[in-house]
């Protein structure tokens, strides 16, 4: 055994760039910790713990849940684990569990890939990388995943972070916290669900809770409910605003790939694991898309796809 160990998230590659400084680890490729002019912008964890709740996780190749772990594609049916066993799903993909492999290192950008291994639940040869970057303007992040496989691949992502409400609290606290945060999401139809959080359908958002189109304050909870029908603007970008009642305006987002976004409060989440902000997904899908198919990437084998996404802050 060796003298001295990395953390138990792997190395930790940190980025700085003006008022920027961001943490990412080589398991999953993580966004551990974002600052801005040294605070938090997003929910960090410990380096040598488990994302508490998927806290800053890259959701490859799927995001959300999957019925009983199943689904069928070109003609074969496949299995995956179960993870969420109270439900009876799958979550949330496999990317977050693997070591990445470093790339390339510099003072604001970190680039790492993962070859998905062969597994009977997603026997796709995919090779993804992740290339995070800071600059002026916050962190980018490029998402590329190519198919060096025979089969078409189904593919769908999203990013997990907990955006950080500026304020300091523990458990049920917290959403008393959160009512004082304000929350745009730019999309016309929230996604109904059953009670295992499988989709059933849509509905409007006009006159309901989620018409969060010209900014409402979260005073509404729980929510942990996906929007789609998003609103691109004309350069093809999508963003949420997450505003904190420290005049901080975090906003999350991506380019045209992005359909939907979910956003999580935590309401009713145990103590210990009830992070102090509100998680707000940008995806490419929502849930169960393997079964649905409904805004589902299919990669052709040779062929590549892409997304960019982003985190930004501005001062009111």
């Amino acid at each position: 055994m060796p003298t001295s160990l990395p953390p138990r998230s792997g190395q930790q590659y940190s980025l700085h760039h003006g008022d920027y400084a961001a943490v990412v680890t080589e398991i999953g490729a993580t966004l551990r910790r974002l600052t801005y002019q040294g605070d938090d912008v997003i929910v960090p964890w410990d380096s040598n713990e488990a994302a508490p709740c998927c806290n800053g996780q890259l959701l490859v190749p799927f995001p959300n849940r999957i019925e009983d772990g199943e689904y069928a594609f070109d003609g074969s049916t496949y299995e995956l684990p179960i993870d969420e066993h109270e439900r009876r799903n799958a979550i949330h993909g496999y990317g977050y569990r693997s070591y990445w492999t470093l790339e390339g290192l510099e003072e604001d950008r970190v680039t790492l890939w993962w070859r998905v291994p062969d597994m009977l639940g997603y026997p796709f040869d995919l090779v993804v990388t992740a290339e995070y970057q800071l600059a002026d303007d916050g962190l980018h992040l490029h998402v590329s995943a190519t198919n060096r496989g025979g089969r078409r691949a189904p593919w769908a992502l999203a990013i997990h972070p907990w955006l950080a409400n500026g304020l300091e609290g523990y458990g049920d606290e917290i959403d008393r916290l959160n009512a004082r945060c304000r929350v745009t999401i730019p999309a016309d139809t929230h996604v109904t669900v059953n009670e295992r959080l499988l989709p059933t359908g849509t509905e409007p958002v006009d006159g309901t809770k989620y018409d969060l189109r010209e900014g409402r304050l979260l005073t509404q909870q729980p929510y942990d409910d996906a929007w789609t029908d998003v609103h691109h603007a004309g350069d093809g970008t999508v963003a949420a605003r997450f505003e904190r009642p420290d005049g901080r305006v975090v906003s999350v987002g991506g380019d045209e790939s992005i359909t939907s976004f979910q956003m999580c409060t935590g309401t009713g989440f145990p103590e210990s694991r009830h992070p102090c902000g509100v998680a707000i997904e940008p995806q490419t899908a929502y849930a169960n898309a393997f079964n649905t198919g409904k805004d589902l990437i299919v990669i052709e084998p040779g062929e590549g796809v892409s997304t960019v996404l982003f985190i930004r802050v501005e001062q009111q």
